[in-house]
């Protein structure tokens, strides 16, 4: 294939990725007003509302970008990802938008919802029984001569954190006219660490006062390694929340730009993303009700402190892709956890409706 022919390829697939990016209306950013926190709104941005689901959206476009302009994918090139799920569903929608082979590689155990979600898009699925050894399957298929587009590796140099449409700006505009338009914080998960690298550089760029928190599954990763800043850090502790609670530190992983991080068990992550159902109206997975837990625990010192003010989180991915997981009280009670006990807890500690 000759070079006018391969750079034709390149600028038609990257006005591609610009034309969708153009034509995705921004996400919604929903109020919230819970009885027990007088003076402190919060607000959850629905990125489940993008045409491939969830966060990742915004993610995988970026990493398609990034590989497109290093010069990393060609035209007909075969695309693979190392992925728990959510990544792997908004990259092989893009592959498809361009029209390139993808594989994702996966541990056996995500929730097959999302492996499904993976095949009705083109993509081709690499199930391993141990999920340490996803990365290095993915890696090899990449040295076979696939694009590896390497989330965890590139998640943080990918995404324009001064700006273009990222996630801090858009919260950030978004917020402009609200009570509280600078908020006190913004919540997210460290899945990649690309969310919370952008959003932390973007406040620090902005010179904005709002503070960063982490939300993270209890012993992973980011918690461990946060405390020393260690990179050598691993998770002492397992979880069922997919897509955040790595075991070990990433490379996008920016320990500095975070001012706080909040471990959450798994039962409450679990109730807590039962109860954004009734909050809400809708279900979400559970890195949502992760990040949830966080806010609640973030408005309680806020109220015992006599401050008002906003705080912001996300709402990660559609819950109907954990029908078959965390939402069903069978599945849960294989692995130890009644969610029903804390979701009474939680709905005492939200107060009364109404909410929105």
């Amino acid at each position: 294939m000759s070079d006018s022919t391969d750079r034709q390829w390149l600028r038609r697939s990257v006005g591609v990725l610009q034309q969708e990016a153009a034509r995705s209306a921004d996400t919604h950013l929903l109020r919230l007003s819970l009885a027990r926190f007088p003076g402190i709104d919060f607000y959850f941005k629905d990125e489940a509302s993008h045409p491939s689901g969830s966060l990742k959206h915004r993610l995988a476009r970026s990493l398609y970008l990034y590989a497109l302009c290093n010069g990393r994918l060609a035209q007909g090139q075969a695309v693979v990802d190392a992925s728990s799920g959510s990544t792997a569903i908004s990259e092989a929608w893009f592959a498809r938008l361009l029209g390139l082979p993808f594989s994702a590689v996966m541990p056996a155990c995500t929730a097959p919802a999302k492996i499904q979600a993976v095949r009705a898009l083109g993509g081709r699925c690499e199930l391993l029984t141990d999920p340490a050894a996803v990365p290095a399957h993915a890696a090899a298929m990449a040295a076979a001569g696939a694009c590896h587009l390497d989330q965890f590796g590139m998640a943080e140099r990918a995404t324009d954190w001064r700006g273009n449409n990222n996630i801090a700006e858009s919260i950030i505009a978004q917020m402009s006219l609200e009570p509280h338009p600078q908020p006190t914080w913004i919540v997210c998960g460290a899945g990649t660490g690309g969310t919370s690298a952008t959003i932390g550089r973007y406040l620090r760029y902005r010179g904005l006062a709002t503070r960063l928190c982490v939300a993270e599954p209890s012993g992973a990763a980011f918690a461990v390694g946060w405390q020393t800043r260690s990179r050598d850090a691993r998770a002492s502790s397992c979880t069922l929340i997919e897509g955040i609670g790595r075991a070990s530190v990433e490379p996008s992983f920016l320990f500095e730009v975070v001012d706080k991080v909040i471990e959450v068990d798994d039962a409450q992550s679990v109730a807590a993303t039962w109860l954004l159902t009734e909050l809400l109206g809708n279900r979400y997975g559970g890195s949502s009700g992760t990040n949830l837990i966080a806010c609640l625990q973030l408005a309680e010192a806020m109220c015992e402190r006599g401050e008002s003010g906003s705080i912001v989180s996300l709402l990660c991915d559609r819950g109907e892709r954990y029908a078959e997981t965390l939402f069903d009280v069978d599945w849960l009670a294989q692995r130890g956890i009644d969610p029903r006990a804390e979701l009474a807890r939680l709905r005492e500690r939200v107060g009364p409706g109404p909410h929105c």
